[in-house]
């Protein structure tokens, strides 16, 4: 019997879960510490601004919300690697990425306030919005990179999705659709091994979830999400490739779920402690704090004087955010059609007499 074709999934990786180089040949941005840096010190301020954010909902000054905790390489190294031109489409915890390309953390609060006016936020406005229902936004981006490819502009859509949006048909239609058009597109499959209570094991029978790209014709790799320098090196190589006219590509990024998956979830009641334990020695600020202190471009008391500054710029975005008044009852329908339909049109009457009773 002949093989009618064979495939492999690379691992890329370059800092071991204790902040040791594994391997010698580094991408030319991480030859400068000043950049990792950089990159490091955004980090810590998304680490500070997802503290804050859970406080606030816990004292019921904003709705249920989702933490990035744990995925802070991920997200930066996705963001960082972007040019300004190309289309973010995340799902509803990308903050990290977010951040790097403009929006404002009291936007992200003002979205999770219940307050769709942090929707219209200080990034590329061409960037799409939070989407909440599980992996349209793969579709999203793969409409946006269709348009890229008719105009031939040299721009890259990228969309973000969880290792349970993976096994979504939006999902597989987008890496289709990238594959048989060769599209500029890049799919960044963050690995948290949860979808909310469902784990990676039961989630699929592959063994990776990078090779969910291969049936679509698409470069598919493997990469440690804890590891800053090799989530931006991978990206790095995706852009690049899907500038080129070289097709699209999947990343799985492998991190882990270090919170409930969002307010309103308690994982305690389905994952194990020892996991979870575990999972916090190879956290993505771990390693590249000890890889920074080894260079010697870092120390425990430049770290505290940041981790001041992160607190008093969130606090800054927080009282922001609680400064901005309530929109009124009336935009929930002034906002969906030219014309309002009779039946909202009487809604909306109802809703201002109610709004008056108050």
């Amino acid at each position: 019997m002949r093989t009618a074709a064979t495939f492999e999934i690379d691992y890329v990786q370059y800092l071991g879960e204790d902040g040791r180089l594994l391997r010698e040949d580094l991408p030319d941005f991480a030859r400068d510490p000043k950049v990792l840096l950089a990159l490091f010190k955004q980090m810590l301020l998304v680490r500070a601004f997802d503290t804050k954010a859970v406080a606030l909902q816990r004292t019921g000054k904003l709705g249920t919300y989702a933490s990035c905790l744990g995925h802070e390489a991920a997200h930066i190294g996705i963001g960082s690697a972007m040019q300004i031109d190309d289309v973010l489409a995340p799902s509803y915890r990308e903050y990290g990425a977010q951040f790097v390309r403009g929006v404002k953390p009291r936007e992200v609060l003002l979205y999770w306030g219940g307050d769709e006016r942090g929707n219209h936020f200080s990034g590329p406005a061409h960037d799409y919005p939070w989407c909440v229902p599980i992996g349209t936004q793969c579709l999203h981006a793969a409409g946006a990179a269709l348009a890229f490819k008719l105009r031939d502009e040299p721009r890259v859509a990228v969309a973000c999705v969880g290792d349970g949006g993976s096994s979504k048909t939006d999902t597989y239609a987008a890496i289709n659709a990238a594959g048989a058009y060769g599209l500029p597109f890049v799919l960044c499959i963050i690995n948290n091994q949860w979808a909310i209570s469902v784990p990676r094991k039961a989630q699929t029978g592959a063994r990776t979830l990078a090779q969910k790209g291969l049936a679509g014709g698409l470069d598919c790799v493997q990469v440690d999400g804890n590891d800053l320098i090799a989530v931006r090196a991978a990206m790095d190589h995706a852009l690049k490739r899907a500038r080129a006219g070289h097709g699209g590509s999947v990343l799985e990024l492998v991190t882990y779920r270090l919170s409930d998956h969002t307010t309103a979830d308690d994982a305690r009641r389905y994952r194990p402690d020892e996991e979870v334990k575990a999972a916090w020695t190879r956290e993505p600020l771990v390693r590249m704090r000890t890889y920074l202190t080894g260079l010697g471009v870092w120390s425990e008391a430049e770290e505290l004087a940041w981790r001041e500054e992160c607190n008093r710029r969130v606090d800054e975005e927080v009282n922001a955010y609680l400064a901005v008044p309530p929109p009124p009852v009336t935009d929930m329908f002034d906002h969906l059609y030219e014309t309002l339909p009779l039946d909202l049109a009487a809604q909306r009457e109802d809703a201002i007499e109610w709004e008056a009773r108050r």
